[in-house]
């Protein structure tokens, strides 16, 4: 790159300087690999990229879910998931969920090791042992959900070891936002 700056003296040499600047700036922005490459945007988070880092809970009826960016470069993940909760070993008690989208989705960018997370609401099953639903639904009470992002479902249980109990076919979920 070649910068030619004209003029050298008197009221002219303050505009020399700030021309000489940035003419320097540009050659080093244009110099610089990495400067270049810190602009390209990063793919789309693949199948195989995210591992589910848990699902902590969050009051009676919602879990925090983590998903973890593994690797091997940096992702942009976007949306909301789809939920499901697992069948207890038996695939035809498995049900997939319809999700509520909760609030805009936005890009995330994901450096390796970097997490971000989604919040899954649902209706809680009421009473003790012998739970009921309110609306009169039958609750239905899973070890594990699986969560679908980026093209893969991610099986994960509640961080205390319980079960995932819920009333009705239907859960709310936040896109996804960096993990704090």
């Amino acid at each position: 790159m070649a910068c030619i700056v004209k003029g050298a003296a008197g009221r002219g040499r303050a505009r020399t300087a700030l021309g000489v600047a940035a003419c320097v700036a540009a050659a080093l922005l244009t110099a610089t690999p990495a400067a270049a490459s810190a602009a390209a945007p990063a793919p789309a988070c693949r199948s195989g990229q995210l591992a589910a880092g848990g699902a902590e809970r969050v009051g009676a009826n919602a879990v925090m879910v983590t998903v973890v960016n593994e690797g091997p470069g940096p992702c942009v993940l976007r949306g909301h998931p789809t939920v499901a909760v697992a069948g207890q070993g038996a695939p035809s008690r498995a049900r997939s969920l319809t999700v509520v989208r909760q609030g805009p989705a936005r890009p995330v960018q994901l450096e390796v090791g970097a997490a971000a997370q989604t919040r899954i609401g649902f209706v809680p099953v009421l009473g003790e042992a012998d739970g009921y639903c309110a609306s009169g639904a039958e609750p239905f009470a899973a070890p594990s959900m699986v969560i679908g992002v980026a093209g893969s479902g991610l099986q994960l249980a509640p961080d205390d070891g319980g079960n995932f109990a819920l009333c009705g076919n239907a859960v709310r979920a936040t896109a996804f936002r960096p993990a704090s």
